[in-house]
């Protein structure tokens, strides 16, 4: 098992990773003093360990179509229904989008109450249930409501990975694949646990240093200006980390076409993501000018079109990029049908060689 430490200025948790360590939530629980407990799961009630207090299961659905402001408005409500207090907890148990769903309703219900997150899927324990940001979408783009609030625990259970698909476990891999860029080592060929817990640890170092986003922290969104858009443009049937590798290989090309980095760089970029078996092309179906209308409503673009960009001092916050030079640098890029790339597009990623532990019933209180 690996321990992260992620101090704040005014909080600090762990993020814990390996084999079993959702076991560890009843201590977790225990150590906040909470009485109360809401769990919120979009996986199985025999995936969720025992919290050790009263408990109330809510159910969840992972996926774009709920990470709306209506569903944390509907799971506000249950929250006041079970009567639970600022000195209760919340537990999100379920991939990226019920994390996120479930600490901005922790962050919102009397004006902040503990949260755990016990992330599933791949994509969340290597990105989304770190680091306190929580959000979800609006029709006009992705993300544009929300609030940071750090979880009291994360606890990365490997175990859970043993049961995500092939297509899941590269979603995953999208966000570890850009990790490449930003100041992590080469993840190539590491043991699993090992570059989660390099991702992990890559990511808690720069939240520590800026935790809202006012600077450094602008870097862990390599990828993602032209991935969000891409999400966005089709519907959500690009997954997030499928989306986030090809704005990863697009990142490569623009900071090219700017000279920022050499061709032997650019060409890494698309190396690194292939490895993964992760798409590199656009979708035939996407148009760049409304790709470029997306872009221009990300959260980083204060002034005209922005992006995370390689360079000789490292990744960075480019802003006021020229329109003509994001345009060029779509055109140039290869395209292929939706369906191709959400299919198998390299090598096939084998599931996580883990140790099982026996997942068991917990007794909870479900929502009926």
């Amino acid at each position: 098992m690996a321990s992260i430490p992620l101090r704040t200025a005014d909080h600090a948790y762990d993020v814990l990773v390996g084999p079993g360590v959702r076991t560890s939530l009843a201590e977790v629980v225990r150590r906040l003093g909470a009485r109360r407990a809401v769990v919120v799961s979009a996986r199985p009630a025999e995936w969720v360990p025992d919290t050790g207090v009263e408990t109330l299961l809510l159910p969840a659905r992972d996926g774009e179509r709920d990470k709306t402001l209506a569903t944390v408005e509907a799971l506000c409500a249950e929250f006041v229904r079970f009567g639970l207090t600022r000195t209760d907890v919340v537990v999100s148990c379920g991939g990226g989008t019920t994390t996120d769903v479930v600490g901005l309703a922790a962050a919102l219900y009397h004006r902040g109450v503990p949260v755990v997150h016990l992330p599933t899927s791949l994509l969340a324990q290597v990105d989304a249930s770190v680091g306190g940001k929580t959000a979800v979408n609006l029709s006009a783009g992705k993300n544009l409501v929300g609030a940071y609030w750090q979880p009291s625990a994360v606890l990365c259970d490997t175990d859970y990975l043993s049961t995500l698909p092939p297509r899941e476990m590269r979603n995953g891999y999208g966000e570890i694949a850009r990790c490449h860029f930003i100041g992590a080592p080469d993840l190539r060929g590491l043991p699993l646990p090992d570059q989660i817990t390099a991702s992990v640890t890559l990511k808690a170092r720069v939240v520590e240093a800026d935790e809202r986003d006012s600077g450094l922290r602008h870097i862990l969104n390599y990828g993602h200006t032209l991935g969000h858009a891409l999400e966005k443009a089709t519907g959500y049937a690009l997954r997030h980390g499928e989306a986030v590798a090809v704005g990863t290989v697009f990142a490569g090309r623009l900071a090219g076409a700017l000279g920022r980095i050499d061709r032997a760089r650019v060409t890494e970029h698309q190396e690194v993501v292939e490895h993964y078996g992760l798409p590199t092309a656009l979708p035939a179906e996407t148009d760049p000018a409304t790709l470029i209308g997306l872009m221009r409503h990300d959260k980083k673009a204060m002034n005209g079109l922005a992006f995370v960009l390689d360079g000789p001092d490292g990744a960075e916050l480019v802003g006021d990029v020229p329109h003509e030079k994001v345009a060029q640098a779509l055109d140039a890029m290869p395209r292929a049908a939706l369906t191709e790339l959400v299919g198998t597009t390299g090598p096939t990623i084998p599931p996580p060689t883990v140790t099982a532990t026996a997942m068991t019933p917990t007794t909870m209180t479900a929502l009926s």
